[in-house]
């Protein structure tokens, strides 16, 4: 089958959403499927019309002028879609699979109709919801509501939905959506990425100060929504209880200087250290140097509906996990068993749980292979983008039996 995914950006962009996205398009190629992907006038692709990145092809856009909102979205969308439809003339797609946010699946939706080509959207987070977790946008105003009525639209109109988790597929459900039409495509993580865990690096260890300390790390985006004000504040308490704890911050972000400014207030500011962005390839050896991985997401609409991919990622690479108890870590971890959960948004409970974690150490082997054999059955791309196949069949022999396919599909619209 012949796929064309649309998406918002694609590598050589790196990001979670980067990641999945290569997860996904490699297990499909390793299926037999010939697959290619576009990005959107957001990758902001000057110049470079095509390129392929890890064995995947991609179709650039390119970037457009800003305008105040909507028209800024309006023009973006017109642009993508002319963009989209030169890519199918060329690649002849059996199926488009559109990716959130919505402005691609608005765009795909365009094309879709004047050439009669079946459209999969995937959501991964809903945009305003994303929006309100960044900080850059208010939960019920004009904006968030315009934004939630968009995506109502493009997931009525799409003849299949893809979610990646049980929260998202119970709101569609909520606004009227049909079951049957969504299916859950949980975040999973490419296991040939993903070996034997790194050994940790006693020269790496030196330079940061970590030799013979008890290690927690975040290695990841630093976002509001993901509640690192909450990790910093918890330090004090921890370090009392745990003198040795010393806490690694691998990565930036939004909240950066923020962060580094609480860290350097704190009274446990010598336990805390910043690492700043890292190659791609050197995020091994920081994994290799953390005992705990810790994710203390913020309780928000956001948080509860979503799950994350890092914490996959760690538990794929046998790291032990703590996380808040909010809805989207709920769906990967389990307490006691995979992982240990705190209660959101307070430092105290963080810091018991963190320290707790260490006090005993005789499950940490046992906890981190339940931890990996739950990727390995449940959350592997090898096994897991099967899902997609049954549901491509079923939309693709829907639209041949419609009326004009055949002469249609790749008329001039």
């Amino acid at each position: 089958m012949r796929i064309l995914h649309i998406l918002d950006h694609g590598l050589p962009l790196q990001s979670g959403y980067t990641f999945r996205t290569r997860a996904i398009l490699s297990a499909q190629m390793r299926r037999g499927h010939r697959v290619a992907a576009i990005t959107g006038p957001r990758q902001r692709a000057l110049g470079v019309p095509f390129e392929t990145v890890d064995g995947i092809d991609f179709h650039r856009t390119p970037p457009v002028n800003t305008l105040p909102a909507p028209l800024g979205e309006l023009r973006e969308i017109a642009t993508y879609a002319r963009r989209i439809d030169q890519v199918v003339q060329e690649f002849r797609p059996d199926v488009l699979h559109a990716h959130s946010p919505v402005l691609d699946a608005l765009a795909a939706l365009k094309v879709a109709r004047a050439r009669r080509i079946p459209l999969m959207y995937e959501i991964r987070a809903f945009w305003e919801d994303a929006a309100v977790g960044n900080g850059t946008g208010t939960e019920g105003s004009w904006k968030y509501r315009l934004t939630r009525a968009a995506e109502t639209f493009a997931v009525r109109r799409a003849d299949a939905v893809a979610v990646i988790c049980d929260g998202l597929r119970r709101d569609l459900i909520a606004r009227g959506i049909a079951g049957d039409k969504i299916m859950v495509s949980p975040n999973g993580v490419d296991l040939t990425l993903f070996g034997a865990p790194a050994p940790a690096d006693p020269g790496l260890a030196t330079e940061l100060g970590l030799l013979g300390a008890e290690t927690i790390g975040f290695i990841g985006s630093f976002y509001d929504y993901e509640g690192l004000d909450t990790l910093i504040a918890a330090m004090p308490a921890l370090v009392a209880a745990r003198p040795a704890a010393r806490l690694v911050m691998v990565g930036g972000g939004p909240m950066e200087e923020a962060l580094r400014a609480q860290a350097a207030a704190s009274s446990a500011a010598h336990a805390i250290r910043f690492v700043g962005r890292v190659p791609h390839g050197d995020v091994e050896k920081y994994y290799g140097l953390i005992d705990l991985l810790v994710y203390p997401r913020k309780h928000m609409r956001l948080t509860d509906l979503v799950t994350p991919l890092k914490p996959l990622e760690a538990m794929a690479q046998r790291r032990l996990v703590a996380a808040s108890d909010v809805g989207g870590h709920r769906e990967l971890i389990r307490d006691g068993e995979t992982g240990t959960l705190f209660a959101p948004d307070d430092p105290a409970a963080l810091a018991r749980a963190v320290a707790g974690v260490f006090v005993d150490r005789s499950d940490w082997d046992a906890r981190r292979a339940r931890a990996r054999a739950f990727v390995e059955t449940e959350r592997d791309w090898a096994t897991n983008v099967a899902r997609y196949d049954g549901v491509y069949q079923n939309i693709t022999d829907a639209a041949a039996m419609k009326p004009s396919w055949s002469r249609s599909r790749f008329h001039r619209a």
